[in-house]
């Protein structure tokens, strides 16, 4: 099961990295005004997320990746707790709207468990 999970988990990593060079402006959204470099941050988490993806997949250096995505989906809450702080019940995209904002903070929250228990079952 923790292979599974390991792989699962290397899978979505890498996937979403991938799609952060095909659909950018999905994620340049996603990304607080106030941080600037909307189009430089897409760029460098996707790589990121690839590298970390293939370090989860490889059983020698699964435990480092996995407390590296542990690490780099908590720098993902700065984004949605933004996200909360600014959504607003009249919102037309659901994500803009309070419901939306707290379910992606958890899932997230649900992302870093998943690392964090990649990253212990490897050790």
């Amino acid at each position: 099961m923790h292979a599974i999970a390991a792989a699962g988990l290397a899978v979505f990593l890498v996937v979403t990295g991938v799609m952060h060079f095909l659909v950018p402006g999905y994620f340049r959204m996603l990304v607080p005004a106030w941080l600037r470099r909307e189009q430089l941050l897409v760029a460098v988490t996707g790589a990121a997320e690839v590298v970390v993806g293939a370090l989860v997949l490889v059983p020698s250096t699964r435990p480092a990746g996995g407390w590296a995505a542990a690490v780099l989906i908590t720098c993902y809450l700065v984004s949605h707790v933004d996200a909360l702080r600014r959504a607003r019940p009249d919102r037309p995209r659901l994500l803009e709207r309070p419901a939306g904002a707290v379910t992606r903070l958890a899932v997230n929250v649900l992302y870093i468990a998943w690392a964090v228990a990649v990253a212990r079952s490897a050790a």
